[in-house]
């Protein structure tokens, strides 16, 4: 359970620093599409204002004759306008209000200053408690006494005979960009609590994904340890027992003492032969891409299998041949040592887990591309469910069969790495107590010169 602990501790810590290094690239994308907007809106409003000025400056300074007094035409112009000093005029007449519409608007206003910078007048909506101190400068922004903020553009105003008649002042309340600005902020402080709860869901999901294959490969080290600890006190306990034994006994003759010995070199060599296997898998495993190849002829490996394993196969009473099923020798790419030991694993399994009586047969083919052998067998079979895992390490679809005969579970294990080291692969096919069909496809493609060619020099040779 430990180590399930340390796993889930290890998720929550992923988790957390994902969701902490979210929850800052959120935070500065969102302050950053918070600057860029509020920027834009800024620019987008001091355009239309500057517009709006520069429209009414140009109307209503073709129209001044004299210094410090506005015409009637201006009058017109402007609704509601209010003369410093005198009542406020209300004229209703729309002429020419669509030149100077935005005007109109409840967030507009409009002031006059004379030379010397006293107000003259005003129009739209003045607001309330607004400073009415002259400022020359082209761009200003304002507060009221209601703390209002407003932006303000400044014009000079002249004459038609360009003799200088004041100022005009043009300015807008911000109170709907500020109120935009401020449900944008709402927006990104409750946005950014809901998108962090998505993140962390997400990044527990994903941390639990990332970890898997750490996890499984965690298992995988964890059962190998396991059965690979099993396997070598096997032999080690059946040493120890017989040397124990042979302890007991006050005096040893010649054939006890060999019938000892004899036992201590089974167990010896069965620890021999697992720890070969064990180094083996470990060096295909770390050097599967700089193994020597050369040319392989397949025929020469299976017939000296065939030969090597007759003995075994007739003391099991079993009929071990094979079935050459092209006349050209089968020439490869490859590594000979471990081709050989990939078949022998394969014949070697044949014959163990086929009853007396059956038949082991390696059939030799091709097609354009591969060379195929088949190893056949008139076995017990092996159920459809475990065969996805008969090439584990250690794995054994029956452990008391396969103890009876000696193997280690790790022969298929080591044809499936020999398969990855020479790029080809290997099918399955088993019905129970009827056989197995193991069927091995070897390419051509790393033969030096085309295949047909090279074949028919080899069969005229």
């Amino acid at each position: 359970m430990n180590h399930n602990k340390l796993f889930q501790q290890t998720r929550l810590r992923l988790t957390l620093w994902y969701a902490l290094v979210m929850a800052v690239i959120l935070s500065f994308c969102g302050y950053g599409i918070y600057r860029v907007l509020s920027h834009t809106q800024w620019v987008t409003l001091n355009r239309e204002l500057q517009s709006v000025a520069g429209t009414l400056h140009d109307s209503i300074e073709l129209k001044l004759q004299q210094p410090g007094r506005l015409e009637p035409v201006i009058q017109q112009l402007l609704p509601n306008i209010c003369v410093v000093g005198q009542s406020c005029i209300q004229v209703q007449s729309n002429s020419q209000r669509h030149v100077l519409s935005a005007i109109n608007q409840s967030n507009y206003y409009v002031r006059f200053f004379d030379t010397s910078g006293g107000l003259f007048a005003m129009a739209g909506a003045y607001p309330e408690g607004l400073s009415s101190e002259f400022n020359q400068e082209t761009w200003q922004t304002l507060t009221d006494n209601q703390s209002v903020i407003y932006q303000q553009i400044s014009f000079d105003l002249h004459t038609q005979d360009n003799r200088d008649w004041g100022y005009i002042q043009v300015g807008r309340s911000l109170e709907d960009f500020n109120s935009y600005l401020n449900a944008m902020k709402l927006t990104l402080a409750l946005g950014l609590p809901i998108a962090m709860g998505f993140v962390g869901f997400a990044s527990w999901w994903l941390a639990g994904l990332a970890m898997q294959p750490i996890y499984s490969s965690y298992q995988q080290v964890q059962q190998f340890t396991a059965d690979a600890a099993h396997e070598l006190r096997t032999p080690l306990a059946a040493t120890q027992a017989t040397v124990e034994s042979a302890l007991l006994l006050a005096e040893l003759d010649e054939i006890e003492t060999r019938e000892i010995l004899q036992t201590i070199q089974r167990q010896n060599q069965r620890l021999t032969n697992l720890v070969v296997d064990l180094l083996l898998l470990t060096r295909l495993d770390r050097q599967s891409l700089s193994l020597q190849h050369y040319v392989c002829c397949l025929n020469d490996i299976i017939n000296d299998l065939i030969e090597e394993f007759a003995a075994l196969a007739i003391a099991s009473n079993i009929q071990l041949t094979t079935v050459a099923k092209v006349s050209q020798p089968l020439t490869i790419i490859g590594n000979e040592d471990q081709l050989y030991r990939l078949f022998a694993n394969l014949i070697v399994n044949a014959i163990q887990y086929t009853p007396a009586g059956g038949k082991v047969t390696v059939y030799l083919d091709c097609n354009d591309s591969q060379a195929v052998i088949q190893v056949q067998d008139t076995g017990i079979g092996i159920p459809p469910a475990e065969i996805p895992r008969i090439f584990d390490r250690f794995y054994r679809v029956n452990s008391d069969r396969s103890r009876s005969t000696g193997g280690s579970g790790l022969g298929l294990a080591i044809v499936q790495a020999i398969i990855n080291a020479h790029y080809c692969s290997i099918d399955v096919y088993s019905e129970l107590n009827a056989g197995s069909n193991f069927t091995v496809k070897l390419p051509f493609e790393n033969v030096p010169h085309n295949r047909r060619n090279w074949l028919r020099a080899i069969k005229l040779n």
